[in-house]
């Protein structure tokens, strides 16, 4: 079976930044086992699986090594998809999810994603968090799906070098942690981040929407604001416009396309 495969960077207006995805269309969801299969085969930190659902679509990612219940980069990958090359002039869709439905609008020449807030608690660091960063955060916050960790200084955030094998045996999937930009900071950006995911196959990951959902409302509840202008300093890097709206998070980003053609299944 032949399958059409789009591979896009997300989350940035320029080729090679940003965080690429796969995107393949289907007409139904194959075996866990051979979606797990072409997720391990692109190697990319998300491969997204697209199957019509009436007027909408069901939606499922994976990274290399493992299925996930929520991916930002790739479900703005596959609204791009959907918008630009499967029904080209539609301006929204809902995608069905394990996370529940996500309504994606076009917005100029990018998507507005909603997705669920995740909320977190403060905790004391919990045992090899400090080790495994390498660096001490000024606070740790956790909910079931990452730790957060603050830094006060950026320059310690975009210095900091993990012990990737330590991150990976932590009691969560995965580790952000973030830091106000520099005082003179070219981006003008209410917050930076980085994302380390070792035990979902992804050391780091480029510019991460689902970590975004818990970044949100900690810098809301931290500056007193709803809307922010954000920055993942990854090596490729990527823009987030992020504004908490109750329950839920809006995810702005443009996507650039890199790759379209077929796999064999």
């Amino acid at each position: 079976m032949r399958a059409p495969i789009f591979q896009i960077d997300a989350f940035t207006t320029r080729r090679f930044a940003g965080n690429p995805a796969a995107v393949v269309p289907l007409e139904a969801f194959p075996a866990d086992a051979i979606l797990q299969a072409i997720a391990a085969e692109n190697n990319l930190a998300e491969t997204a699986f697209l199957v019509p659902d009436g007027e909408d679509y069901r939606l499922r990612w994976f990274t290399p090594a493992t299925e996930v219940p929520l991916c930002g980069h790739a479900t703005l990958a596959s609204a791009a998809v959907v918008m630009e090359r499967l029904e080209p002039g539609r301006t929204s869709v809902v995608f069905h999810s394990a996370s529940g439905p996500l309504t994606v609008n076009r917005i100029g020449a990018g998507y507005v994603m909603d997705f669920p807030a995740r909320l977190s608690e403060q905790i004391a660091p919990p045992a090899g968090l400090v080790q495994a960063l390498g660096a001490e955060p000024g606070e740790v916050f956790a909910n079931s799906f990452n730790y957060l960790a603050f830094f006060e200084n950026a320059q310690v955030l975009r210095g900091l070098s993990p012990d990737m094998p330590a991150v990976a045996r932590l009691d969560r999937p995965g580790v952000i942690v973030t830091a106000p930009e520099e005082e003179n900071g070219e981006g003008n950006y209410d917050f930076l981040s980085r994302y380390f995911a070792p035990a979902k196959g992804i050391p780091e990951d480029p510019v991460t929407g689902a970590a975004h959902c818990m970044l949100t409302p900690y810098w809301a509840h931290r500056l007193g604001k709803t809307s922010f202008r954000a920055f993942q300093c990854s090596r490729r890097g990527g823009e987030v416009l992020c504004r908490l709206r109750g329950e839920r998070v809006e995810l702005e980003g443009s996507c650039v396309f890199y790759l379209e053609g077929e796999v064999e299944i």
